[in-house]
């Protein structure tokens, strides 16, 4: 079984000496009031919910005649979870909220989700959801709905997903009738729709895309829904079963604990959020705000991977050493070994980097409620980095937990000792909100080449002004490490002038590099941040950390930069050999003429 145990010292200085978090706020926020509350979470995370990640795992959800029941132990911490005020916590005070920081709030889920994602899923779900009613419901919808939801008393979800389409929601099928009454009657079905149905709260609030009668076809004739389980009745109690309901649950590769439901829509009375026809682009509200919240989920599971690795690898005996660590021992601990060093050092450097980005996108939401500029460069620096963190990070998350897998040996591929658990269950993330591919292209389309390289170009300006920084200080190490990275920057100066002008001309292009670019990309930012940390450390003079811990982020990035920051070269070479490489080869007709698979249906032939 998998321990978990928070790391404050690496939460509190990514938070309050990387990111200045606390200083960007006035007054300023108190850190001595943000640790009580990172000490609160802290323990619930530990106590109540790390234990419950291997057992609901393997009991999993049950679904019975529509309904759900969560794995033993679920339903009692999340109604402990919602007495105690968590899931207000950035909300408004007028709507029984708290008022604090979404990068606060942003810092606390990194706990949850590294302690247990399978269970933090079904709240935080719902932020998403309440995010776009604050943005696009009517002031009706904002009063009956908004309040429960903010409580956590009710949850959101998000549907969007069906059969026939998944990424290409122009082609979904779901229908809506409009009623007298200004509502409409919806009928359809939606899978993988995560949270959709259990027994921890009082109502489910679906926010649904739909296609109102007559409405033009592709993703410009959808429009958004909120289709409550449960309606009013003449009292304006929510009492009143609506004909939506979960139809089945998913039986998938990972997080077993949180139910994935097939939903129904059987002429369920829904209430259009926005206007008709732009449904879409009222859902990318909360598509957006789920991206972002996707990349600390990958991030939690990397963190415990690593913590439980490094446990492992301490007090396992295995081999000698050379040099011996114990040479009064007939092996040494594994720990001494180069490679499984190497796998730990992997972990750690992809846990710190991922954490920072990951706050970064956290504090950029802040500021969009600064309004004017402050917000509207806050709206485009979060557009370009959301979708290359939200790929790096969930990608790199499946490559650190299969070396928490590794490092375990046989160990680590039986269930007993959870580090498999999680490895499955951070596959999803690189799914979720779009995957690699479509977050790619939409890094090269929409926020590169469609901004004409104004974000790009003010992004590498920024880690040429963080290198330029690091090579002032009275650090060799530090020097190096930033010259390094300025190459690498150069590097990726020279590979878009090469491979934008073809981007632009061919959108072939684009999907045929795009995963790979986004992880070009990816490792050149996390660099940066691994950079800004080491630098944050060698300046530091105060006392709330160990010089080991401070020493540790020098080190730390003087591996990255040696040992992964490398790959960009051979990710380059990819994809500058360009699409002809892939359109070269097609794909033998799959069927004879009786429509029956035929041998050929297995080969793909060099044209």
């Amino acid at each position: 079984m998998t321990q978990y145990h928070v790391p404050y010292d690496s939460i509190r200085f990514a938070f309050e000496q990387v990111m200045d978090i606390p200083a960007s706020y006035s007054p300023d926020l108190d850190m001595e009031f943000v640790s009580a509350v990172w000490g609160e979470a802290g323990r619930f995370a530990e106590e109540q919910l790390a234990p419950l990640n291997q057992s609901g795992d393997e009991q999993g959800c049950q679904w019975q005649d529509t309904e759900v029941a969560t794995p033993a132990g679920f339903k009692a911490a999340y109604q402990q979870f919602v007495d105690n005020g968590w899931p207000a916590l950035a909300q408004p005070e007028n709507l029984g909220g708290q008022a604090l920081p979404m990068s606060l709030q942003f810092s606390i889920y990194e706990m949850l989700v590294s302690a247990n994602l399978a269970w933090t899923l079904y709240p935080t779900i719902t932020w998403g959801a309440i995010t776009t009613l604050k943005t696009h419901g009517t002031e009706s919808q904002k009063a009956d709905y908004l309040p429960e939801l903010v409580s956590g008393r009710w949850q959101g979800t998000m549907c969007l997903t069906e059969a026939h389409c998944g990424s290409d929601l122009g082609l979904l099928k779901t229908k809506a009738l409009a009623n007298d009454d200004g509502s409409y009657s919806l009928s359809g079905s939606k899978i993988f729709i995560s949270s959709g149905e259990h027994d921890m709260v009082d109502n489910v609030v679906h926010i649904t895309l739909a296609r109102i009668e007559g409405a033009p076809e592709g993703v410009r004739g959808i429009s958004l829904f909120l289709v409550p389980k449960f309606l009013p009745d003449e009292q304006g109690k929510f009492t009143q079963r609506n004909s939506v309901a979960c139809g089945s649950i998913e039986h998938k590769m990972g997080i077993h604990g949180n139910a994935t439901c097939v939903i129904n829509f059987d002429d369920a009375k829904g209430f259009l959020i926005g206007e008709p026809n732009r449904g879409l682009a009222n859902m990318f509200t909360f598509i957006n705000e789920s991206r972002v919240d996707v990349c600390l989920q990958a991030q939690g599971q990397i963190e415990k991977s690593y913590q439980n690795a490094l446990a492992y690898a301490k007090e396992r005996l295995q081999m000698k050493a050379s040099p011996r660590f114990d040479d009064r021992r007939a092996a040494d601990p594994i720990i001494a070994h180069p490679e499984i060093r190497r796998l730990l050092l992997t972990q750690q450097a992809f846990s710190e980097a991922s954490r920072m980005m990951a706050y970064e996108l956290a504090a950029k939401v802040d500021r969009l409620h600064d309004g004017g500029n402050v917000a509207e460069n806050a709206q485009a620096e979060l557009a370009f980095l959301t979708p290359i963190a939200k790929g790096f990070i969930t990608e790199v998350a499946m490559e650190a937990t299969s070396h928490g897998v590794q490092v375990l040996g046989g160990h680590g591929f039986i269930q007993e000792y959870g580090m498999e658990q999680l490895y499955r269950d951070v596959r999803i993330t690189a799914i979720y909100e779009g995957t690699t591919a479509i977050q790619g292209i939409d890094l090269i389309s929409r926020k590169i080449i469609a901004d004409q390289q104004v974000q790009l170009n003010h992004f590498i300006e920024q880690i040429e002004q963080n290198c330029e920084r690091a090579m002032n200080l009275d650090n060799q190490h530090l020097n190096q490490s930033a010259r390094r990275i300025a190459e690498s920057v150069r590097d990726w100066q020279r590979l878009n002038a090469v491979c934008l002008p073809q981007f632009s001309a061919d959108p072939a292009e684009v999907n045929a590099a795009a995963s790979e670019y986004l992880m070009y990309c990816g490792y050149i930012v996390a660099a940066h941040y691994l950079l800004r940390a080491a630098c944050k450390a060698e300046l530091y003079s105060g006392s709330d950390y160990s010089p080991e811990f401070l020493q540790q982020k020098t080190s730390l990035l003087t591996f990255y930069v040696a040992r992964i920051l490398p790959r960009i070269a051979a990710l380059a070479a990819s994809i500058e050999s360009g699409n002809q490489t892939i359109a070269d080869y097609h794909l033998h007709d799959i069927t004879n003429s009786n429509g029956v698979n035929d041998d050929k249906s297995n080969s793909i032939a060099y044209s």
